[in-house]
């Protein structure tokens, strides 16, 4: 041992200590590299972007050197190659000074231990731990190193678009590597699978993404349970039917349901029928003044969209024009339905009730067997969000539809089907319309 030592001692002058000393500054610069680019893949634009608004210089370093992550990632790439080969090779040349051709070997063996674990474990385990306070930490050196390698980054993109040309590989230079919408669903998922987020939280969220994709046509209120008002009747039978009604705007129509002249607000109606009243003195005078009274008088101007309308465009049209109500018609200008800007809320809250809400209960009821009896009429996007299921609404709205589109014809009550993973029972049919399903998962 002795003897090997004194072989050595010979070989540890100034030039050892100074390689030495130039390894370990590379292997410090390689986990340099390696730490910065795991953070700064790692952090939230997001929460960089709330730091940023607070002041911090770092956040707002971090963001700009991050919009262009194929120049980013480039140059961190390089500068970490540099630092590895560069500190592998004056290893190599240590080692082999002092023991040989094995110092090869031995060489290989030291550099992998020291650049594995203290180059890229430890850099990358602290960065992404705490991806936004490293970012931060890191963004004002790398923004220099940056500028300074982007003509060798430059000349090796060309190299690389070129090299992937050739394999009929297209790169768009504006496209993102993760869209922001796709990566906050996908954030909300992963949260409440683990449990940070509730099914509730999830849902209003995920329904308020999903606006800009879903039409008017879907939620809309189908004409078939549109409740109407012909202006041909009497003022009488008009204020009872609007008294009955659970609804506050009701459309009017002359002739036939197609032909809408306007949509009457219970609110007007009371006026009117409040200033015929107590303006014409005996009680005699005051039932001839609603014999007079003219519903057209009081009638708002029927407010038409297409059934294509994005849902989150028709809000926006709602808040515009200050109406919460508007009638659906199809490509031809046939009344389809009817939308509120309350259809559109309880696609993002729920289902909303009032006190004079006529089915207020909950739409699904258990029987003792498993079977839920569900509505026809019940969207699948309803039925979904309350059973938590995923069954599938892109050829059908509705749950009578859906059976309907998979049986190819319109099924006869007792008929079972099973689909999607799902026994469907026609439990009740009127005329052409399942009115009521049995359902059970399988």
């Amino acid at each position: 041992m002795s003897a090997a030592l004194a072989a050595i001692l010979p070989y540890l002058d100034a030039t050892f200590w100074i390689t030495a000393a130039a390894i370990l500054f590379l292997i410090m610069v390689s986990a340099f590299f390696s730490g910065s680019e795991t953070a700064l893949t790692a952090a939230s634009r997001g929460k960089l972007h709330s730091q940023a608004d607070r002041g911090a210089k770092g956040a707002e370093a971090a963001l700009k050197i991050t919009e262009d992550s194929e120049r980013l990632i480039g140059s961190l790439l390089l500068g970490n190659n540099v630092a590895n080969i560069l500190s592998a090779s004056l290893a190599t040349s240590l080692l082999t000074r002092l023991f040989g051709q094995s110092g090869v070997a031995l060489a290989t063996l030291v550099m992998t231990v020291l650049v594995l674990v203290f180059a890229e474990v430890l850099p990358k385990t602290y960065a992404i731990t705490n991806p936004e306070t490293a970012s931060v930490r890191v963004a004002p050196l790398v923004r220099p190193v940056i500028v300074v390698l982007s003509p060798v980054v430059g000349a090796v993109r060309a190299i690389v678009r070129v090299i992937l040309s050739l394999f009929g590989v297209k790169i768009d230079p504006d496209s993102k590597i993760h869209a922001l919408r796709e990566e906050i669903v996908g954030a909300i998922a992963l949260g409440h699978s683990e449990g940070a987020v509730e099914k509730e939280d999830r849902d209003r969220l995920l329904a308020s993404l999903d606006l800009s994709d879903r039409t008017v046509e879907e939620i809309m209120r189908h004409r078939s349970q549109i409740e109407m008002i012909d202006v041909e009747d009497s003022p009488d039978e008009i204020i009872t039917q609007c008294l009955a009604s659970p609804y506050t705007r009701i459309p009017a129509y002359r002739g036939e349901p197609e032909n809408v002249v306007g949509v009457i607000h219970a609110k007007d109606l009371l006026r009117e029928v409040d200033r015929l009243v107590r303006g014409s003195g005996a009680n005699e005078g005051s039932l001839a003044a609603l014999r007079s009274l003219d519903v057209l008088k009081i009638a708002m101007k029927p407010y038409f969209v297409p059934e294509t309308t994005p849902l989150d465009e028709q809000m926006r049209q709602f808040l515009r024009r200050r109406t919460h109500f508007a009638l659906v018609v199809d490509e031809y200008g046939s009344l389809r339905g009817l939308i509120t800007l309350e259809d559109i809320l309880e696609e993002i809250v729920g289902q909303i009730n009032d006190e004079h809400d006529v089915d207020s209960d909950h739409p699904l009821k258990r029987a003792e067997n498993g079977d839920y009896l569900v509505e026809g009429a019940m969207t699948i996007r309803d039925l979904n969000r309350a059973m938590d299921w995923a069954l599938p609404d892109d050829e059908a709205n509705t749950v009578a539809g859906l059976v309907i589109h998979e049986a190819q014809m319109i099924p006869n009550e007792g008929q079972v089907f099973s689909y999607h993973g799902f026994r469907f029972e026609v439990a009740a049919r009127r005329e052409n319309r399942i009115t009521k399903l049995k359902i059970r998962p399988l």
